[in-house]
């Protein structure tokens, strides 16, 4: 048996929990036990943080054959923001990178670099918006976790699927520390460098396992447009995120969110630190609960009375205040504007027959997501069965729905997949 071979038949046996189909490769011998991998092959290398260090390392990865690892560390929680705070890159020929981006800002000479390479990362779209910020981004990418998905695995973390794909251990104990700290202590760096030491011998795993399965172009369709998706617009009145605002009621009381959530954002930018780190969103909530009518009233409140809050009281109070003195008319309105379908708890009442059809249609996807081994969410987008089920086409055929959900972004192999069930649960829940 190939190497190849053993690898698409362990990845089999792992997918299914049993033995691979009969013309599946036989003869699988036990599965050894995860290995663990404590050093980089080459060692931790030197973290580039000037521009001639920065020169030799876009050179060697020019020169480099094959797909790039990328990896990205970020400060969450630590600093304000998701800038990355350390890059991560490894390639045949190259070896492994580690680039401080607050030395070296701009990658973008890199990025140019590698244009033509296809990038390997896992879950892409966690590490695309700080990459893109410093000037990298992939013109053709490899998502492992994405793949992971499609193939079925329970478990996509990156130390999971190296575990069971390579069977490998990742140490995983540095994934939440504050990247931002300078010097980076030799143990982060390890772990840094670990993590982009197998993500192209995952990604080859992963690509025969997909085509074993038939869904390696249904993966090339979705990496394709996650390498061709445009930056997210700003997100509107973000101040509503706040966690907790379900107990908020009345406009007044909307109003002190927005203005404590916009000062305490303001402070947060100016210092560089998490916005909870200057105040937490249960104190928010409680202020506007309480509409505290001056600065002692509102220090006796949960989370205003320790160091944090305290320093600050004056400043949250006048946060309150402005918004206790807005007219009526100046108070913002409940909810956000919606562009899309209600909430589907909402469309037994506003619509019987297009929660029928909705019911209908999530019954089918599940099922079809369950024969193919894949969670619904990455079978098709539920937004878009939503959207569609709210209003169908007006003659119902294979042809107008799968037009429909093209125009909301589905991509042509879930198009193929979904558009029969959508177009008989729609029917079915007409006749109905």
């Amino acid at each position: 048996m190939t190497d190849a071979q053993e690898t698409a038949a362990a990845i089999s046996l792992r997918t299914t929990g049993g033995a691979p189909p009969d013309d599946d490769v036989t003869g699988v011998t036990p599965e050894r036990d995860p290995v663990a991998l404590l050093e980089p092959r080459e060692g931790i290398p030197p973290v580039v943080a000037d521009a001639d260090a920065l020169a030799e390392v876009v050179s060697a990865f020019a020169r480099g054959s094959g797909p790039v690892a990328v990896d990205a560390e970020r400060a969450s929680g630590y600093r304000y923001g998701q800038r990355a705070y350390l890059v991560q890159l490894r390639r045949q020929g190259a070896g492994t990178a580690l680039i401080d981006p607050v030395a070296c800002p701009d990658l973008s000479v890199l990025g140019r670099a590698l244009d033509d390479t296809e990038w390997v990362l896992h879950a892409a779209t966690q590490d695309l918006p700080c990459l893109r910020e410093i000037g990298m981004l992939p013109t053709s990418l490899f998502d492992t976790e994405l793949a992971g998905r499609l193939a079925g695995f329970p478990r996509v973390g990156l130390g999971a699927m190296v575990e069971n794909v390579l069977g490998y251990v990742l140490e995983k104990g540095h994934s939440a520390v504050d990247w931002s700290t300078r010097p980076l202590p030799e143990p982060w760096l390890r772990y840094a460098a670990l993590d982009v030491e197998l993500l192209v011998d995952l990604r080859d795993a992963l690509e025969k396992e997909l085509e074993r399965q038939g869904k390696l172009d249904w993966a090339r369709q979705e990496f394709a447009a996650i390498a061709a998706a445009p930056p997210p617009p700003p997100r509107k009145d973000p101040w509503r995120r706040t966690s907790g605002m379900h107990k908020i009621r009345r406009r007044r009381q909307m109003a002190v969110v927005r203005e404590l959530w916009e000062t305490r954002d303001r402070i947060a930018r100016r210092r560089d630190v998490s916005p909870g780190k200057v105040l937490g969103d249960a104190a928010i909530v409680e202020a506007a609960l309480a509409l505290p009518a001056n600065a002692r009233a509102l220090g006796a409140l949960p989370g205003f009375g320790g160091r944090t809050g305290r320093g600050r009281l004056e400043q949250w109070q006048e946060a309150v205040d402005r918004a206790r003195a807005l007219p009526e008319a100046e108070l913002p309105q409940p909810g956000q504007t919606v562009t899309g379908p209600p909430p589907p708890r909402a469309w037994a009442d506003k619509d019987p027959v297009a929660a029928a059809r909705l019911s209908a249609a999530r019954a089918a996807v599940s099922r079809l997501a369950e024969e193919l081994t894949m969670p619904a969410e990455n079978l098709i987008a539920p937004d878009t069965v939503r959207r569609v089920c709210w209003e169908p086409p007006a003659a119902v055929t294979a042809e107008s729905v799968g037009a429909a959900l093209t125009a909301h972004g589905a991509r042509a192999w879930q198009v193929e997949q979904v558009t029969p069930l959508l177009v008989t649960a729609l029917h079915t829940a007409a006749e109905e």
